[in-house]
């Protein structure tokens, strides 16, 4: 990395803020963790608000962040001159996003979509793996997280199936 990431730099730039996930990229150790905790926080605040109360309409919300993290992504990194730096965790925000789509009840189902999105993200399994190699760019930054929150999304959902079968 040219420069090394701080708040001065953090607030000189848009696309610095957003891709830096409003300062969770700033965080030394774990970054990523911290980038999907404001991902749980978000969704948080937002699964209650009537425009996004429908799954469709939820499914756009993570869309827009996506497009526009994936922009801001790619700038950042261009600025940063790294292909993928540790700071830029909008992409571990909008997989998270993306992991917590169509939640069962309970809170208990948030602390499973955080704890699988991010083994996933870290171990990389394929089809994960193969895109963070091969897709590069803002794209590329974002697509192996988006890949890790639908994977975690079907699979709390096969977890979830058995249970709504017993009830």
């Amino acid at each position: 990395m040219n420069r090394p990431p701080s708040f001065r730099l953090l607030v000189s730039d848009p696309a610095h803020f957003i891709a830096w996930g409003f300062g969770a990229g700033l965080v030394p150790q774990l970054p990523g963790t911290a980038g999907s905790l404001v991902g749980v926080a978000l969704f948080l605040a937002v699964r209650e608000w009537p425009p996004l109360a429908d799954p469709l309409a939820y499914f756009g919300f993570v869309a827009a962040v996506s497009i526009i993290g994936t922009l801001a992504a790619h700038r950042s990194a261009r600025l940063l001159g790294d292909e993928d730096p540790r700071c830029i965790v909008i992409d571990e925000i909008a997989g998270m996003l993306f992991a917590l789509l169509l939640l069962p009840a309970g809170w208990w189902w948030v602390l499973v979509a955080f704890i699988l999105f991010r083994v996933l993200d870290i171990i990389k399994p394929w089809p994960i793996g193969s895109a963070d190699r091969r897709v590069h760019g803002g794209f590329g930054i974002m697509l192996d997280d988006l890949l890790a929150g639908g994977a975690t999304c079907v699979a709390i959902q096969l977890l979830n199936y058995p249970l709504v079968r017993l009830t």
